[in-house]
């Protein structure tokens, strides 16, 4: 039984780094645990106060003569805070970093900025005794006073504001009443409005037999007391939104709350009109491009009770709602729910640890869900609900597969190939839209032959092998590396080399080619401002553009029901990095920009334009077959124990010095070598050490090594080790050792 508590006092960014210790009396030993509010004597008269516990300890940090002992537990419910706290705690637990650093993630609700107050003046006394008041004044011509209490006679309370302009009364006509008493200036917290020029205008909302049948599963289980993890996989343009937001309405008047995480760049206002039409004042949302008083606000409101839905990216997970009943995730699939900043947790594996705290229920949901989430599904931790038809039984877009290889020999070196070209020019003189997806996701480095399609990959690792400026080909997982070829080692063309085309490059194609289409760009630099991806998406949503160019961002999810061509360019880009998530994430774009092609009345056509047709990836797009997909991806991660199949987990090791960093390396990995010559960490197998992507950052030196292993607890215990032997040792004092589990992308 721990003997000491680490304790903050006051829950707010700038003191989660005073961190005060306090002794445990034998009574209480053993009922103490993280999360729990205390009483404690604090400061020099030792006033006392309520404090949390982040943290046990079995050693004292300083003299424990003066560390002075808890009071008592404070009485009562677990505070919403006490139970962040302690997810606080099992994250820093699960994904390694500090305490402060998983404490300053789950607790932003008290980072302070000022807050917007709108003052009244409200009549102060009966409406007999105004009046009276009123003739009073008139009598002896104190018009100001008069025109202020006939306007409060009429309507009260009336904002300060229109007072003192409107009406021009001056501030000391309003104090001299007020001392009278016959009004009084009362203040009220003005919260800002994310939503701008939203209406709330309910509309029917009529499901299909699918999706009343995912509904009603859910519900009938969730009245039950049963709290399960459900993943919906639906075809794209099945209606996944209308399940969430009739699953919500049902919870949310059953008195609990709700969560929803979408993706940043699908966060727009088409998904958030919906739910606002539905649920009004009561839901909000959170972006990262509102004002962090703005962002304040809407945590606010949450902690008071005055929100019942809440719509974001991750960082939503950690609205302070007390009642909570279900956690929704769509494009579940997608890696932005992974944190690249310590602590480096997953959303989906966080929600459904928060949930189980909250007592909540987790719904998942794609189209094209992640191979972690349908393994687990199919294992039976996670409960499979299938929407396998379109609303209104729309059929799929039929898909056209393009060899550039082809292209290439027809002395076409367009970015557009013949058969895109040709089906844009139609969808121009029929008016309908078309969108075109440029694949960019890893584009950087990686080489492909465009005569063959070859692409050099590692022996060891089964990745693709990246470009870097000293004409080195190598593996990022490993180290491996050979020198870039000229040639291709396969045709023996010198059409071998990276990749290199954005989206100005094929908006300027395209334009040339159709002068009279008018296009639209969707990227990082036309989106900067607040409103930038608002804007974009509904002047191709009310048709002032006929083609939109975009990456990523344009196929997260939007629903344009004229958009009856969609076009994928560069689809291999990123089934060639150095990832062995490279097929999954390839699989996922594809098919997710195919399911914005015909969503309407029209049916859609989609143009896969690809080096690589032979690949099951690819193939396998094309029918946007998913379980085909999952079984054949599935059995090579089970033969190289890649995720799901097995666990991973990547350490950082970095310095200002590069010796000092591969030093460092070297003496943790030395640590784990010996631990297994001595015959512990058995079905441990070791990766690396290697140089990750970019091996330097601002002058700092990178080292990474990667383990796998089949259980992820063995894994963490690991972490854990080595995070003790870097805290025991010195040589460390200029190094940071950082750790990752399942990786959604490199450090």
């Amino acid at each position: 039984m721990s003997e000491y508590a680490n304790i903050v006092i006051d829950i707010s960014h700038e003191k989660l780094d005073k961190i005060f210790q306090y002794q445990i009396p034998e009574p209480l030993r053993g009922e103490i645990s993280v999360g729990m509010r205390v009483k404690i004597p604090f400061g020099m008269g030792n006033r006392e106060t309520t404090g949390y516990v982040v943290g046990l300890a079995d050693e004292a940090s300083y003299d424990p003569e003066k560390i002075k002992e808890i009071k008592g537990v404070v009485p009562g419910s677990v505070s919403i805070e006490s139970q962040l706290i302690a997810l606080a705690d099992w994250m820093r637990e699960n994904y390694g970093g500090t305490m402060n650093h998983a404490l300053k993630t789950v607790l932003p609700i008290k980072q302070k900025t000022a807050e917007k107050k709108q003052r009244f003046v409200v009549l102060a006394v009966s409406r007999e005794e105004a009046a009276g008041q009123l003739a009073l004044f008139e009598k002896k011509h104190y018009t100001a006073r008069a025109r202020l209490l006939s306007a409060l006679l009429e309507q009260s309370p009336i904002p300060y504001d229109v007072v003192v302009v409107k009406l021009n009364i001056s501030v000391a006509v309003i104090r001299a009443m007020k001392k009278t008493g016959i009004l009084r200036v009362e203040e009220k917290r003005l919260y800002r409005s994310p939503f701008g020029e939203i209406k709330q205008e309910e509309k029917l909302l009529i499901l299909n037999e699918g999706q009343q049948k995912a509904v009603e599963h859910i519900w009938q289980e969730w009245e039950q007391g049963y709290r399960h993890t459900y993943l919906i996989h639906g075809v794209t343009g099945s209606g996944k939104t209308a399940v969430y937001i009739e699953l919500i309405d049902r919870i949310v008047k059953a008195g609990k709350q709700a969560i929803v995480l979408i993706p940043e760049i699908a966060l727009t206002y088409q998904t958030v009109e919906r739910f606002y039409q539905r649920f009004g004042e009561r839901v909000s949302i959170l972006n990262s491009k509102m004002s962090a008083g703005e962002r304040y606000d809407q945590f606010e409101r949450a902690s008071q009770g005055q929100v019942d839905v809440m719509i974001g990216p991750r960082s939503a997970l950690f609205t302070p709602f007390s009642n909570l009943g279900v956690i929704i995730i769509d494009e579940e699939h997608e890696s932005s729910y992974k944190s690249e900043t310590l602590p480096r947790y997953h959303a989906r594996e966080t929600a459904i640890a928060r949930a189980k705290m909250a007592q909540a229920s987790v719904v998942l949901g794609s189209a094209t869900p992640s191979i972690d989430s349908y393994y687990r599904a199919k294992q039976g931790e996670y409960v499979l609900l299938e929407l396998d038809k379109r609303i209104e039984e729309k059929p799929l877009p039929v898909c056209h597969m393009v060899d550039l290889r082809e292209e290439l020999k027809k002395g076409n070196r367009s970015i557009l190939s013949e058969k895109l070209q040709a089906l844009l020019g139609q969808r121009l003189s029929s008016g309908q839209q078309a969108m075109l997806f440029l694949n960019r996701r890893g584009m950087a480095s990686f080489i492909t032959c465009r005569s063959c399609g070859y692409v050099p990959k590692c022996p060891h690792c089964d990745v693709s092998l990246s470009q870097h400026n000293n004409g080195k080909a190598v593996c990022h997982y490993c180290g491996y590396e050979e020198p870039v070829p000229e040639v291709c080692p396969e045709c023996g063309s010198g059409y071998i080399s990276g990749f290199k085309a954005g989206t100005q490059k094929i908006e300027e194609v395209v334009k040339n080619r159709f002068p009279k289409a008018r296009v639209l760009r969707m990227d990082f630099d036309t989106t900067r401002k607040k409103d930038g991806y608002e804007k974009i998406l509904s002047a191709f949503s009310n048709q002032e553009a006929d083609i939109l160019i975009g990456t990523q961002m344009i196929v997260k999810g939007h629903d344009f029901p004229n958009v009856t061509l969609v076009g994928v360019l560069a689809a291999d880009l990123s089934l060639h990095i150095s990832d062995y998530r490279a097929a999954e994430r390839t699989f996922q774009l594809i098919t997710q920009a195919a399911g914005r092609a015909g969503r309407g009345r029209q049916p859609g056509e989609v143009v896969i334009q690809t080096y690589s047709p032979e690949h099951y990836c690819m193939k396998l797009s094309q029918s946007q077959d998913y379980k085909k997909f999952y079984e054949t991806e599935i059995a090579y991660r089970a033969l190289l124990h890649y995720p799901p199949c097995g666990h991973m987990m990547v350490m950082l090791v970095a310095s200002g010095d590069e010796m000092t960093a591969s030093l460092s390396m070297e003496l943790l990995a030395g640590k784990i070598r010996q631990a297994k010559e001595n015959g512990k960490l058995q079905g441990l197998s070791v990766i690396g050490p290697a140089s990750p992507s970019v091996a330097k950052i601002k002058d700092i030196y990178r080292k990474v090594m990667y383990f796998k292993h089949g259980d992820y607890q063995e894994l963490v215990e690991i972490k854990d080790v080595l995070e003790q032997f870097v805290n025991r040792h010195r040589e460390f004092a200029n190094v940071m050792v950082q750790f990752d589990f399942n990786p959604m992308s490199g450090f």
